[in-house]
């Protein structure tokens, strides 16, 4: 599969490395293309010694809207979600594994995949009128992978109710519960973002990867036995045929017919 330079910008100054979510017009889902060039530029920023940081920014009104129902749609074969769930568990591992801090840059809507990536990243900065859902559940799909590093963010009463209700919270509400560090007003995000990269940019690089190791081994020694367990849940959730009316629904613009 070959990337779309313009799907996802990638700059590298200092050692400070930014991947642009942008394709603003689909509120960036985690397409196979996309999930392919995220993939790409993470083991490229994985192999350089000169590397920092790393920022996960987006351009438009969304941060990221999840996968690609559309997409999605399109196949009710197993194999296909299996893989498509492996390919997005690869993605999430590599910024838990990459030996460098990773920062979510959250200018807008971040829900179910979306919000998986915030959870998944080692910091995250937001605008405060950003909000956050794992709200798969309401097109019948339950945001299984997406609860991996959720739960593992936040209290378990919270996480249970919005992967349940498929409601959101509030830039505010994720902050208090540790889903993300800051709640900015839009015009300090740039500012409140470069303030964690200072910092990291003032501490030894060496000391930062293998804190970071650390960090992840002591506490989440299961997480790549959850995100195997989580993906073939999904992909066994994704071809009932309530999911694929609930997503066939999404996709054509009416109410799912569960009844």
């Amino acid at each position: 599969m070959s990337v779309t330079p313009e799907l996802l910008h990638h700059r590298d100054e200092r050692g400070v490395h930014t991947l642009t979510l942008n394709k603003p017009s689909r509120f960036h889902v985690l397409s196979e293309s996309m999930l392919h060039a995220l993939a790409l530029a993470l083991a490229d920023i994985a192999t350089d010694k000169e590397a920092r940081v790393l920022v996960i920014a987006a351009t438009g009104k969304a941060f990221c809207a999840g996968h690609d129902l559309k997409e999605m749609a399109a196949h009710a074969d197993m194999a296909y979600h299996q893989a498509l769930f492996a390919r997005c568990t690869k993605v999430m591992l590599a910024i838990a594994q990459l030996p460098v801090p990773v920062i979510a840059k959250v200018q807008g809507l971040a829900t179910a995949a979306g919000c998986q990536l915030v959870a998944q990243c080692d910091l995250a900065v937001a605008v405060d009128t950003a909000t956050f859902g794992v709200n798969g559940i309401d097109v019948g799909l339950f945001c299984a992978t997406p609860s991996v590093p959720l739960s593992r963010n936040i209290p378990q009463k919270l996480a249970m109710e919005m992967l349940l209700t498929g409601q959101f919270i509030t830039a505010a509400q994720a902050q208090t519960q540790g889903l993300i560090n800051r709640a900015v007003p839009a015009e300090g995000l740039d500012e409140a973002v470069e303030q964690f990269v200072t910092a990291i940019l003032s501490k030894p690089a060496e000391a930062l990867a293998l804190g970071k190791q650390l960090f992840y081994q002591q506490r989440d020694t299961n997480l790549t036995a959850a995100y195997q367990l989580a993906g073939q849940t999904m992909a066994c959730n994704m071809v009932l045929p309530v999911t694929q009316e609930g997503v066939h629904a999404f996709v054509e613009k009416r109410k799912p017919n569960w009844r």
